[in-house]
């Protein structure tokens, strides 16, 4: 016959092992930065779309003096001379989605969102980042990231995918087919 203190055990041992398995980071992921043992990262049992779970990046602390990120990488031949989108629904107080492209030790493309990040709590958002990837390039790497202030951001729906020529790198403009400006009187 079990005590009530065995069976409490026994519960502690249960509900630890299974927020130990949730907080583990999503298959495929791994967690990089500056600072990636200052941030934890898991499956939240709460946040979930379409019966999927979302994962997290979460702050240990308040403030940090560094960044976490959790990140996949893959070759990149799959996608020689194509343009690629890095798209992820995100919930956060403050992060930045990113995507780089390597050919050898050297980065040939880089985006991030830094200068359109991912701010407040204003429920779940879609974010992308469109680069292109040059034949020769040797792997692609993304993720989202947390930085200095703390707060965590959720995410799901990630993928990589293959986009037409009509979805622009982001920032970058349309250029026209032809001149705009083709008057006589216009001094240039």
């Amino acid at each position: 016959m079990k005590t009530p203190r065995r069976s409490f055990a026994i519960c502690v041992v249960v509900a630890t092992c299974s927020t130990l398995l949730q907080a583990a980071v999503p298959k495929g992921w791994f967690i990089a930065g500056s600072k990636p043992d200052e941030y934890q990262s898991g499956l939240d049992p709460l946040a979930v779309h379409n019966h999927h779970r979302s994962a997290y990046l979460k702050a240990k602390s308040p403030r940090i003096d560094g960044f976490g990120t959790p990140m996949q990488d893959f070759r990149a031949d799959h996608y020689f001379g194509k343009r690629v989108r890095s798209k992820e629904t995100a919930d956060a107080q403050w992060a930045g989605l990113w995507m780089r492209v390597d050919k050898g030790p050297n980065m040939v493309a880089f985006d991030n969102t830094q200068n359109r990040s991912i701010k407040g709590t204003s429920g779940w958002q879609k974010y992308a980042v469109v680069l292109d990837v040059p034949q020769d390039a040797t792997g692609i790497f993304f993720g989202v990231l947390l930085t200095g202030s703390g707060g965590e951001i959720w995410i799901r729906d990630a993928k990589i995918e293959v986009v037409g020529p009509e979805a622009l790198p982001i920032g970058a403009q349309a250029v026209p087919d032809e001149p705009t400006n083709q008057h006589r009187d216009l001094a240039i």
